[in-house]
């Protein structure tokens, strides 16, 4: 049986991967550093610890990770302060399942701007659990941050459904022994090795029902 379902934030619940991506460009701009073609894919999933020092040693950023860090989310988290940018259904989906099975958030959003979402969206008390990749040892698509969340859940990864966009997500969620639901990333959509890992592959949030969740652990 479904004992929990997790969700991943960013690409899932908003529509911030090009946030990320903007944000990161415009550090990397801002300190004269040099942005490589592969730099967006390589970094989605990664923790803000292991993106803060790619950005530090392959884009040549000449300032110490955590400050990295810190500056892009500082950008990220203003522009949460402006306007979420819902994915159609999220806030929904999110309502729905909460009256069916305790729901957990892992993302490899920091910390800061993983809070400033709870706040401007109101859904703080529909998470029993938040776990950023920092608090983790490793990002996505190791399994670390799937496999804190289900502990703080007090219930087996095993037990959970985790909904993800990324191919380093569902990997993650795989990893864990998770089943995963997909729902591609518009715009850096997951590989289809990737995709045929997930268990379901729905369009949107609009299609997460409480049946499709069932399935996707039988």
């Amino acid at each position: 049986m479904v004992e929990a379902v997790i969700f991943d934030l960013d690409g899932v619940l908003v529509d911030s991967e090009t946030l990320w991506d903007d944000a990161r460009r415009a550090v990397v701009a801002a300190h004269d550093g040099s942005w490589l073609t592969t730099a967006t894919r390589d970094m989605l999933g990664m923790s803000s610890r292991e993106w803060s020092a790619y950005m530090h040693d392959r884009l040549q950023v000449p300032l110490e990770p955590e400050r990295i860090s810190a500056e892009v989310a500082g950008i990220v988290a203003a522009e949460y302060a402006e306007t979420l940018p819902w994915l159609p259904g999220a806030r929904d989906a999110v309502e729905r399942l909460a009256t069916t099975w305790p729901l957990g958030l892992a993302s490899s959003a920091n910390r800061t701007v993983i809070e400033r979402f709870l706040d401007a969206s109101g859904l703080r008390t529909r998470f029993a659990v938040t776990v950023s990749s920092e608090e983790v040892a490793r990002g996505k698509p190791a399994p670390d941050v799937y496999l804190a969340a289900a502990a703080g859940l007090e219930v087996e990864a095993r037990a959970c459904v985790a909904v993800e966009d990324s191919g380093n997500g569902i990997r993650a969620g795989v990893a864990a022994a998770m089943a995963v639901i997909a729902v591609p990333n518009k715009h850096f959509p997951p590989t289809d090795a990737d995709v045929a890992l997930a268990a379901r592959v729905l369009p949107d949030l609009e299609s997460l029902t409480a049946e499709q969740v069932e399935s996707a652990h039988s």
